[in-house]
């Protein structure tokens, strides 16, 4: 069944910082969203994340057909709204192998996730001067990836494998004509910093906006590294739980922060659509 807009209620905004520049969105996302400000910097990429969490800090149910952002945000209209618009003022969307393997079939865009916002995405895109599509970037060490899936058989949608050199032996030649592949080093954890070095030389310079989606051990690398500048968190009212030895992820896994050397964010934006929270985090 297609999805209607008339329903939708706009997000309310409980607090706004009011800092960075206003991006000039259209009319039809301003009158949802509200005001997006962005505090970009010339010369330099803006990384920021987007993830959904249950109150008890669950992002993945991690069990077969159900690991997807989906089933924690209860398929929420207005999560799938604003993970749209903020693919759409991205240049590049990051997300692990491990994220492509829970939802093998999807594509990394803003029409993908919300069809109707669909032109209004696009005109957003032309509006910033982008690409017709964000560059989709997969990330994975062992290049265990499967190149007949959507995200490298769309010719409308480049694509970055970023791995390593002994990744790359595993990955299938040719690569699809839209897919191009950067091994970043011989062995070993792929960083964050190679990840976004893989972006820079993929457009020649510069990505102005880079989004990483996922998945857990992907975003501990870019908060390890000092190199995520801001974090969308949409707040679900689920308590998911956990069982005894139950490994369902949080925001953030393969790292340690706290007690010693905790990241702290400062809150920049609050919004509420119905039970919902879109908090944004800047660090």
């Amino acid at each position: 069944m297609e999805e209607k807009t008339d329903a939708l209620n706009p997000l309310v905004t409980l607090y706004d910082a009011e800092q960075g520049q206003a991006l000039s969105l259209p009319a039809e996302l301003s009158a949802l969203y509200g005001p997006l400000r962005i505090p970009l910097h010339p010369g330099r990429t803006y990384t920021f994340a987007n993830f959904v969490t249950t109150l008890d800090g669950v992002v993945s149910l991690d069990a077969p057909g159900r690991s997807g952002g989906g089933e924690i945000s209860g398929h929420s209209k207005h999560d799938r709204l604003v993970m749209g618009l903020l693919r759409s003022i991205a240049d590049a969307v990051v997300v692990g192998a491990g994220t492509l393997r829970s939802v093998p079939q999807h594509l990394w865009t803003a029409e993908y996730i919300f069809p109707p916002q669909e032109a209004a995405y696009r005109s957003l895109r032309h509006i910033l001067g982008k690409s017709p599509e964000p560059l989709n970037v997969i990330v994975t060490a062992r290049g265990s990836l499967d190149l007949g899936l959507p995200v490298f058989q769309s010719e409308q949608i480049p694509a970055l494998i970023v791995t390593t050199m002994q990744g790359a032996a595993q990955i299938r030649q040719p690569l699809p004509p839209s897919v191009r592949l950067d091994a970043v080093q011989e062995t070993g954890h792929v960083t964050a910093r190679s990840v976004l070095d893989a972006i820079t030389r993929a457009f020649g310079g510069h990505a102005d906006m880079v989004l990483v989606e996922g998945g857990p051990h992907l975003i501990g690398d870019f908060y390890a590294e000092a190199l995520l500048n801001e974090l969308f968190l949409t707040l679900a009212p689920q308590v998911a739980g956990r069982s005894k030895g139950d490994e369902r992820p949080g925001l953030v896994e393969g790292k340690l922060f706290a007690p010693q050397h905790p990241i702290w964010g400062r809150l920049i934006s609050t919004k509420r659509a119905e039970n919902h929270l879109f908090l944004r985090y800047a660090f």
